[in-house]
């Protein structure tokens, strides 16, 4: 039965300015609460989204993010809260930007893109280099100059990850270092990837993707962090960078269309309920479920060969323009960090120490200082992660903290978070003055649809700052760095 707005405000509490909780009875059969964090701008367009849900509107066919964060709260074997970040809108089952935790020792417990970022050692820009890199990383290079040419090299690419791109020279040494994981997820079975899923996966290594992916050529903008912007190799304002938010591609998306097929299956066979059918999973240790993880894992892997990929053709694209070598560019890895991925970690529950099976939804992990799972180079900072704008706005290189790894998982925001639904944007938003507000500000932009343009203009998302400034304020991650973008490529 339907409650009013006015009922559905008895199951929130404010904790404190930058965090709600969702109390049990939001949503049936709820095992743990939920929590929200937002500031006051972000806390107005969560409830609006709820209110004209209750109103029978809703965001691209789904329900509210507050009403998914309840119902993943609904999940068999979830621990501690079901937790909304910042950029949380309305996805499919799992609000974008929503993360929960689930024991692995439960036998109910259930299972269901990531960003680049490099330096260049270069303060001048040229507008051939944003043609170039447009022209490296978009399908139809890549069509006529393949990475891989057969399935042997995919699969291989499948269960290697990053150490295939540094066998076959498309990786430097130091890439893997400062990669999620070392850029190797050692679970990964490419047996467990369809033949369908390969034959998406083969042609398209290499390339960017359309929809919310992305390269950038950013400038330093700001520093917060001297420290730990200094142990990303960046010491100044105006220094260039290059973004990239990429992932698995059409490969990814097929491993996760086979798996809701065979988990619908699981669901009656198991007698498994869930408050929405799009919530589709398994039990962790079903075959189901090992066969998905160990599936996903190699979806990891080949995400992590794409982006390395793009690394290497970014790199020849910057040598070309500049007449050098990526190595005189000193174009160096700062972090490689996923989202969008399921993976065992061990974490602290009510004073105890678990393994836990983290799902980030459009979230980020974010391990403190000294977390023995991130590199070397990043003990005394804690994890860098990177936090992507919209079309001409900044992006935000952050840090974990010891917050956030007892609030949230060591899990932080991954970008902005959608405000408009995408035929919302076509429907609201002109191509052209989209592209006329770009020039204003003196950034290039290459895309390969106009289409994508105003789907992924400025105006579609939340803002930027007051996303990253929640996390920040609420210590969940820490601001280090502002990226100001100068040229955008979309694939």
């Amino acid at each position: 039965m339907s409650r009013s707005y006015n009922d559905e405000l008895q199951y929130l509490d404010k904790i404190d300015k930058n965090c709600w909780r969702i109390k049990k009875g939001f949503v049936p059969n709820m095992q743990v609460e939920g929590v929200f964090y937002v500031n006051e701008s972000l806390e107005k367009l969560m409830f609006e989204e709820l209110r004209n849900a209750c109103k029978g509107g809703g965001f691209g066919g789904f329900l509210p993010a507050m009403k998914q964060i309840g119902n993943v709260a609904a999940l068999p074997g979830i621990v501690h809260r079901s937790i909304g970040l910042p950029d949380c809108h309305s996805g499919y089952g799992f609000a974008i930007g929503n993360m929960a935790a689930f024991d692995m020792k439960d036998p109910h417990s259930p299972t269901g893109c990531p960003v680049y970022l490099w330096l260049v050692s270069s303060e001048s820009i040229q507008t051939p280099l944003t043609f170039y890199t447009f022209r490296y990383v978009t399908a139809s290079f890549c069509t006529q100059h393949p990475i891989m040419t057969c399935y042997r090299d995919l699969e291989e690419a499948l269960e290697m990850g990053v150490d295939w791109s540094l066998r076959e020279g498309y990786a430097w040494a130091e890439d893997k270092e400062h990669c999620e994981e070392y850029g190797r997820m050692l679970q990964a079975d490419p047996n467990k990837v369809s033949s369908k899923a390969k034959k998406r996966g083969l042609p398209q290594l290499g390339t960017l993707g359309a929809g919310n992916h992305y390269a950038e050529i950013q400038v330093v903008d700001e520093i917060y962090n001297d420290y730990a912007a200094k142990k990303m190799g960046i010491d100044h304002k105006g220094q260039v960078c290059v973004m990239i938010h990429s992932g698995s591609r059409g490969l990814g998306h097929q491993v996760a269309t086979d798996a809701l097929v065979a988990m619908e299956k699981a669901m009656k066979r198991d007698k498994i309920q869930v408050n929405d059918r799009q919530l589709a999973c398994a039990r962790i240790f079903s075959e189901e479920g090992q066969d998905y993880l160990k599936g996903m894992a190699a979806a990891g892997n080949y995400a992590w060969v794409n982006r390395s990929s793009m690394t290497f053709l970014t790199r020849q694209a910057f040598a070309k323009v500049f007449t050098t070598t990526p190595d005189d560019l000193d174009m160096h890895v700062i972090y490689d960090v996923s989202h969008n991925i399921a993976k065992v970690e061990e974490h602290m529950v009510d004073g105890k120490q678990k393994t836990l099976l983290l799902h980030r939804k459009g979230s980020t992990r974010a391990f403190p200082p000294h977390h023995p799972l991130i590199p070397v180079d990043y003990q005394l900072t804690g994890q860098p992660v990177l936090i992507g704008g919209t079309m001409g706005t900044c992006s935000y290189v952050l840090t974990g903290t010891e917050q956030g790894m007892t609030e949230t998982f060591g899990t932080t925001c991954h970008g902005a978070g959608r405000a408009l639904s995408r035929a919302k944007s076509r429907r609201n938003i002109d191509f052209q003055d989209v592209l006329d507000k770009l020039a204003d500000q003196g950034i290039a932009i290459r895309v390969a649809s106009p289409k994508l343009v105003m789907e992924e203009a400025p105006e579609s998302y939340k803002n930027v700052c007051d996303v990253v400034n929640t996390c920040h304020d609420a210590g969940i991650s820490k601001k280090a760095i502002k990226l100001r973008p100068i040229a955008v490529i979309k694939g």
